[in-house]
Protein backbone atom coordinates (compact mmCIF):
# COMPACT_ATOMS: atom_id res chain seq x y z
CA UNK A 1 0.00 0.00 0.00
CA UNK A 2 1.32 3.51 -1.54
CA UNK A 3 1.51 6.17 1.86
CA UNK A 4 -1.15 8.48 -0.37
CA UNK A 5 -3.34 4.83 -0.22
CA UNK A 6 -2.42 4.58 3.90
CA UNK A 7 -3.61 8.59 4.36
CA UNK A 8 -6.90 7.95 2.83
CA UNK A 9 -7.76 5.14 4.28
CA UNK A 10 -6.86 6.78 7.74
CA UNK A 11 -9.17 9.99 6.84
CA UNK A 12 -11.90 7.65 5.77
CA UNK A 13 -11.35 6.00 9.56
CA UNK A 14 -11.32 9.45 11.54
CA UNK A 15 -14.04 10.56 9.51
CA UNK A 16 -16.53 7.48 10.56
CA UNK A 17 -15.24 8.10 14.15
CA UNK A 18 -16.64 11.48 14.04
CA UNK A 19 -19.58 10.27 12.57
CA UNK A 20 -19.91 7.66 15.54
CA UNK A 21 -19.82 10.42 18.17
CA UNK A 22 -23.20 11.97 16.60
CA UNK A 23 -24.61 8.88 15.70
CA UNK A 24 -24.16 7.40 19.40
CA UNK A 25 -25.89 4.11 20.67
CA UNK A 26 -28.99 5.32 22.61
CA UNK A 27 -28.29 6.26 26.01
CA UNK A 28 -24.38 6.61 25.76
CA UNK A 29 -23.82 10.24 25.46
CA UNK A 30 -25.28 12.68 28.74
CA UNK A 31 -24.35 15.42 26.13
CA UNK A 32 -27.43 14.84 24.17
CA UNK A 33 -30.02 14.47 27.27
CA UNK A 34 -31.95 17.82 27.08
CA UNK A 35 -34.80 19.61 29.10
CA UNK A 36 -36.02 23.17 28.11
CA UNK A 37 -37.08 26.03 29.86
CA UNK A 38 -38.74 27.79 26.96
CA UNK A 39 -40.44 26.87 23.83
CA UNK A 40 -37.95 29.66 22.13
CA UNK A 41 -35.17 27.66 23.13
CA UNK A 42 -36.90 24.23 21.50
CA UNK A 43 -37.56 26.43 18.19
CA UNK A 44 -33.47 26.83 17.92
CA UNK A 45 -33.12 23.03 18.92
CA UNK A 46 -35.09 22.57 15.74
CA UNK A 47 -33.53 25.36 13.37
CA UNK A 48 -30.32 23.71 14.56
CA UNK A 49 -31.73 20.38 13.65
CA UNK A 50 -29.91 18.85 16.98
CA UNK A 51 -30.25 15.24 17.72
CA UNK A 52 -31.81 15.19 21.51
CA UNK A 53 -32.40 12.73 23.48
CA UNK A 54 -34.98 12.77 25.95
CA UNK A 55 -36.71 9.95 28.27
CA UNK A 56 -40.01 7.97 27.28
CA UNK A 57 -42.64 8.89 29.49
CA UNK A 58 -45.40 7.42 28.18
CA UNK A 59 -46.80 4.79 24.92
CA UNK A 60 -49.93 5.70 24.18
CA UNK A 61 -52.65 3.35 23.01
CA UNK A 62 -51.61 4.13 18.84
CA UNK A 63 -47.92 3.72 20.25
CA UNK A 64 -46.95 7.46 20.29
CA UNK A 65 -44.14 8.20 22.43
CA UNK A 66 -44.70 10.45 24.45
CA UNK A 67 -41.06 12.75 25.60
CA UNK A 68 -40.96 15.19 28.43
CA UNK A 69 -38.72 18.28 26.83
CA UNK A 70 -38.88 20.70 30.03
CA UNK A 71 -41.07 23.53 28.48
CA UNK A 72 -43.62 21.19 26.51
CA UNK A 73 -44.16 17.61 26.01
CA UNK A 74 -42.80 16.30 22.73
CA UNK A 75 -44.93 13.12 21.06
CA UNK A 76 -43.33 10.93 18.18
CA UNK A 77 -46.05 9.12 16.16
CA UNK A 78 -45.71 5.85 15.74
CA UNK A 79 -44.56 6.24 12.05
CA UNK A 80 -41.83 8.46 13.02
CA UNK A 81 -40.90 5.67 16.25
CA UNK A 82 -38.75 3.93 14.26
CA UNK A 83 -36.61 3.47 10.93
CA UNK A 84 -39.12 0.11 9.50
CA UNK A 85 -42.75 0.98 11.67
CA UNK A 86 -44.54 2.13 8.53
CA UNK A 87 -43.70 -0.67 6.20
CA UNK A 88 -43.54 -3.21 8.94
CA UNK A 89 -40.14 -4.61 8.77
CA UNK A 90 -39.62 -3.59 12.68
CA UNK A 91 -42.27 -4.48 14.88
CA UNK A 92 -44.19 -2.05 17.28
CA UNK A 93 -42.59 -4.00 20.41
CA UNK A 94 -39.73 -1.56 19.17
CA UNK A 95 -41.22 1.15 20.84
CA UNK A 96 -43.29 -0.35 23.33
CA UNK A 97 -40.32 -1.54 25.04
CA UNK A 98 -39.08 2.36 25.12
CA UNK A 99 -40.54 3.66 27.86
CA UNK A 100 -38.29 4.30 30.82
CA UNK A 101 -35.60 4.40 28.43
CA UNK A 102 -34.06 7.28 26.50
CA UNK A 103 -34.47 7.40 22.64
CA UNK A 104 -32.94 10.50 19.98
CA UNK A 105 -34.78 12.59 18.06
CA UNK A 106 -35.02 15.87 16.01
CA UNK A 107 -37.35 18.17 16.44
CA UNK A 108 -39.83 18.84 13.11
CA UNK A 109 -42.50 21.31 14.74
CA UNK A 110 -45.50 22.30 16.73
CA UNK A 111 -48.80 21.33 16.87
CA UNK A 112 -52.09 21.64 19.81
CA UNK A 113 -52.96 18.64 21.15
CA UNK A 114 -56.85 17.46 22.03
CA UNK A 115 -56.41 19.85 24.86
CA UNK A 116 -55.08 22.73 23.11
CA UNK A 117 -51.62 22.26 24.47
CA UNK A 118 -48.68 23.23 22.12
CA UNK A 119 -46.79 20.35 21.52
CA UNK A 120 -43.48 19.21 19.88
CA UNK A 121 -43.45 17.04 16.77
CA UNK A 122 -40.36 14.90 17.39
CA UNK A 123 -38.65 11.91 14.92
CA UNK A 124 -36.71 9.71 15.85
CA UNK A 125 -36.97 7.50 12.46
CA UNK A 126 -35.09 11.02 11.18
CA UNK A 127 -31.81 10.80 13.11
CA UNK A 128 -32.25 6.75 12.07
CA UNK A 129 -32.58 7.67 8.83
CA UNK A 130 -29.25 10.15 9.02
CA UNK A 131 -27.19 7.70 10.93
CA UNK A 132 -27.42 4.87 8.21
CA UNK A 133 -26.81 6.88 5.50
CA UNK A 134 -24.13 9.14 7.17
CA UNK A 135 -22.27 6.68 9.13
CA UNK A 136 -23.72 2.36 8.92
CA UNK A 137 -24.20 2.43 4.96
CA UNK A 138 -20.01 3.56 5.19
CA UNK A 139 -18.87 0.75 7.55
CA UNK A 140 -16.88 -1.79 5.90
CA UNK A 141 -15.90 -4.79 7.35
CA UNK A 142 -13.49 -4.88 10.19
CA UNK A 143 -14.62 -1.66 11.34
CA UNK A 144 -14.95 -1.27 15.21
CA UNK A 145 -17.76 0.55 16.44
CA UNK A 146 -18.99 1.17 19.91
CA UNK A 147 -22.28 -0.26 20.86
CA UNK A 148 -24.82 -1.19 23.86
CA UNK A 149 -26.34 -4.59 24.44
CA UNK A 150 -30.26 -3.85 23.93
CA UNK A 151 -31.39 -7.56 24.70
CA UNK A 152 -30.09 -10.96 24.82
CA UNK A 153 -31.57 -14.07 23.02
CA UNK A 154 -30.61 -17.72 22.99
CA UNK A 155 -29.00 -17.63 19.56
CA UNK A 156 -27.15 -14.35 19.94
CA UNK A 157 -26.85 -10.53 21.75
CA UNK A 158 -28.59 -7.61 20.30
CA UNK A 159 -27.13 -4.33 20.21
CA UNK A 160 -27.65 -1.22 19.35
CA UNK A 161 -24.88 -0.05 16.74
CA UNK A 162 -26.57 4.29 16.76
CA UNK A 163 -29.26 5.83 17.19
CA UNK A 164 -31.72 2.64 18.46
CA UNK A 165 -30.59 0.93 14.81
CA UNK A 166 -30.07 -2.77 16.18
CA UNK A 167 -27.85 -5.27 15.14
CA UNK A 168 -27.02 -9.08 15.99
CA UNK A 169 -24.17 -10.88 17.29
CA UNK A 170 -24.40 -14.48 16.88
CA UNK A 171 -23.60 -16.34 19.81
CA UNK A 172 -20.78 -18.36 18.41
CA UNK A 173 -19.11 -14.75 17.84
CA UNK A 174 -19.23 -13.74 21.76
CA UNK A 175 -15.98 -15.01 22.56
CA UNK A 176 -13.71 -18.34 21.55
CA UNK A 177 -14.81 -19.92 24.45
CA UNK A 178 -17.99 -21.78 24.37
CA UNK A 179 -20.75 -20.51 26.00
CA UNK A 180 -24.75 -22.41 26.17
CA UNK A 181 -26.47 -18.62 26.08
CA UNK A 182 -25.53 -14.97 26.08
CA UNK A 183 -26.15 -14.09 29.33
CA UNK A 184 -23.25 -16.17 29.93
CA UNK A 185 -20.67 -13.27 28.47
CA UNK A 186 -23.09 -9.97 28.21
CA UNK A 187 -25.79 -8.37 30.01
CA UNK A 188 -28.99 -5.68 28.90
CA UNK A 189 -27.48 -2.22 29.03
CA UNK A 190 -23.69 -2.93 28.81
CA UNK A 191 -21.60 -1.01 26.85
CA UNK A 192 -19.47 -3.17 24.12
CA UNK A 193 -16.49 -2.94 21.20
CA UNK A 194 -17.99 -4.89 18.12
CA UNK A 195 -16.21 -5.62 14.94
CA UNK A 196 -18.21 -5.39 11.59
CA UNK A 197 -18.07 -9.66 10.27
CA UNK A 198 -20.86 -9.45 7.77
CA UNK A 199 -22.96 -7.02 5.73
CA UNK A 200 -26.39 -8.43 3.57
CA UNK A 201 -27.97 -5.41 2.04
CA UNK A 202 -28.72 -3.64 5.17
CA UNK A 203 -28.54 -6.70 7.65
CA UNK A 204 -25.42 -5.99 9.21
CA UNK A 205 -23.48 -9.07 12.09
CA UNK A 206 -21.15 -7.89 14.51
CA UNK A 207 -18.64 -10.02 16.26
CA UNK A 208 -16.58 -9.78 19.58
CA UNK A 209 -14.48 -12.57 19.84
CA UNK A 210 -12.00 -10.79 17.32
CA UNK A 211 -11.34 -8.01 20.06
CA UNK A 212 -10.79 -10.07 23.43
CA UNK A 213 -7.04 -11.34 22.57
CA UNK A 214 -5.22 -14.21 20.84
CA UNK A 215 -4.73 -17.11 22.04
CA UNK A 216 -0.81 -16.40 23.48
CA UNK A 217 -2.04 -12.84 24.25
CA UNK A 218 -4.46 -14.41 26.88
CA UNK A 219 -2.17 -17.62 28.03
CA UNK A 220 0.69 -14.79 28.68
CA UNK A 221 -1.23 -13.81 31.74
CA UNK A 222 -1.24 -17.11 33.37
CA UNK A 223 1.82 -18.62 34.50
CA UNK A 224 1.98 -22.79 35.31
CA UNK A 225 1.95 -23.07 39.25
CA UNK A 226 -0.37 -20.18 39.98
CA UNK A 227 -3.72 -20.97 41.31
CA UNK A 228 -6.49 -18.54 39.65
CA UNK A 229 -10.41 -18.79 39.37
CA UNK A 230 -12.25 -19.65 36.64
CA UNK A 231 -15.96 -21.10 35.22
CA UNK A 232 -17.03 -24.41 34.16
CA UNK A 233 -18.55 -24.28 30.45
CA UNK A 234 -18.59 -27.74 29.24
CA UNK A 235 -18.54 -31.17 31.37
CA UNK A 236 -17.30 -33.98 28.90
CA UNK A 237 -16.27 -38.11 29.08
CA UNK A 238 -12.86 -36.96 28.95
CA UNK A 239 -12.34 -33.66 31.19
CA UNK A 240 -14.14 -30.11 32.58
CA UNK A 241 -13.39 -27.56 30.26
CA UNK A 242 -12.71 -24.17 32.39
CA UNK A 243 -12.73 -20.54 30.98
CA UNK A 244 -10.08 -18.55 32.42
CA UNK A 245 -10.53 -15.84 30.34
CA UNK A 246 -13.20 -15.25 27.50
CA UNK A 247 -10.97 -16.09 24.93
CA UNK A 248 -9.07 -18.45 26.76
CA UNK A 249 -10.12 -22.11 28.57
CA UNK A 250 -7.83 -24.74 30.15
CA UNK A 251 -8.77 -29.01 30.70
CA UNK A 252 -9.51 -30.52 33.78
CA UNK A 253 -9.82 -34.49 34.97
CA UNK A 254 -13.58 -34.91 35.80
CA UNK A 255 -14.48 -34.94 38.97
CA UNK A 256 -18.26 -35.81 40.33
CA UNK A 257 -20.61 -33.16 41.43
CA UNK A 258 -19.34 -30.18 38.76
CA UNK A 259 -22.10 -28.30 37.18
CA UNK A 260 -22.15 -25.95 33.66
CA UNK A 261 -21.69 -22.72 34.92
CA UNK A 262 -19.74 -23.41 38.72
CA UNK A 263 -17.17 -21.29 39.84
CA UNK A 264 -13.89 -22.88 39.95
CA UNK A 265 -10.63 -22.47 41.85
CA UNK A 266 -7.68 -24.50 39.31
CA UNK A 267 -4.08 -24.75 39.65
CA UNK A 268 -2.24 -24.38 35.99
CA UNK A 269 -0.44 -27.11 35.97
CA UNK A 270 1.19 -26.48 32.57
CA UNK A 271 0.59 -24.07 29.52
CA UNK A 272 1.40 -26.02 26.04
CA UNK A 273 1.59 -23.23 23.26
CA UNK A 274 2.07 -25.39 20.28
CA UNK A 275 -0.96 -27.18 20.93
CA UNK A 276 -2.81 -24.30 22.91
CA UNK A 277 -3.61 -26.11 25.36
CA UNK A 278 -3.48 -25.13 29.34
CA UNK A 279 -3.54 -27.98 31.69
CA UNK A 280 -5.78 -27.62 35.49
CA UNK A 281 -6.12 -29.32 38.53
CA UNK A 282 -9.24 -27.67 40.02
CA UNK A 283 -8.46 -27.26 43.57
CA UNK A 284 -12.16 -25.77 45.12
CA UNK A 285 -15.47 -26.03 43.33
CA UNK A 286 -18.14 -22.87 44.72
CA UNK A 287 -20.85 -21.15 43.72
CA UNK A 288 -22.87 -20.91 40.21
CA UNK A 289 -20.93 -17.45 38.79
CA UNK A 290 -22.51 -17.36 34.79
CA UNK A 291 -20.65 -14.40 33.44
CA UNK A 292 -17.12 -15.15 34.56
CA UNK A 293 -14.47 -12.67 33.62
CA UNK A 294 -14.96 -9.04 32.51
CA UNK A 295 -14.41 -8.44 29.03
CA UNK A 296 -10.67 -7.36 28.04
CA UNK A 297 -10.16 -5.69 24.83
CA UNK A 298 -6.63 -6.53 23.64
CA UNK A 299 -7.34 -4.16 20.22
CA UNK A 300 -7.61 -0.40 20.31
CA UNK A 301 -7.99 0.40 16.63
CA UNK A 302 -10.82 1.67 14.57
CA UNK A 303 -10.13 -0.99 11.88
CA UNK A 304 -8.74 -5.06 12.10
CA UNK A 305 -8.12 -6.47 8.69
CA UNK A 306 -6.94 -9.94 9.85
CA UNK A 307 -6.70 -11.65 13.17
CA UNK A 308 -4.82 -15.12 13.88
CA UNK A 309 -6.11 -16.46 17.05
CA UNK A 310 -3.79 -19.88 17.47
CA UNK A 311 -0.07 -19.18 17.64
CA UNK A 312 1.65 -19.25 14.63
CA UNK A 313 4.18 -22.52 15.21
CA UNK A 314 0.48 -24.13 15.87
CA UNK A 315 -0.73 -26.97 14.17
CA UNK A 316 -4.57 -25.95 14.11
CA UNK A 317 -5.06 -22.41 12.40
CA UNK A 318 -8.11 -20.15 13.44
CA UNK A 319 -8.27 -17.12 12.02
CA UNK A 320 -10.88 -14.45 10.52
CA UNK A 321 -9.57 -12.59 7.11
CA UNK A 322 -11.61 -9.30 6.74
CA UNK A 323 -10.77 -8.68 3.56
CA UNK A 324 -11.99 -11.85 2.33
CA UNK A 325 -15.34 -12.97 4.10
Amino acid sequence: MCIRDRNINITTRLSKRVKQMEFYPEGCRKSLEKTFESVEEIKNAMMKNEIIEGKVLLCDREHNLHIDLGAIRGIIQREEGALGIDDGTVRDIALISKVGKNVCFNIMGFQRDVFGNTCAVLSRKNVQKRCKEEFLDNLALGDIIDAKVTHLEKFGAFIDIGAGINALIPIDMLSVSRISHPRQRLSEGQKIKVVLRKREGDKLTFSLKELLGTWEENAELFTPGETVTGVIRSIEDYGVFIELMPNLAGLAELEDGLFEGQSVAVYIKSIIKQKMKIKLIIVEAYDYDEKGKELVYFNNDSHISYWLYSPKDSAKLIETDFDEI
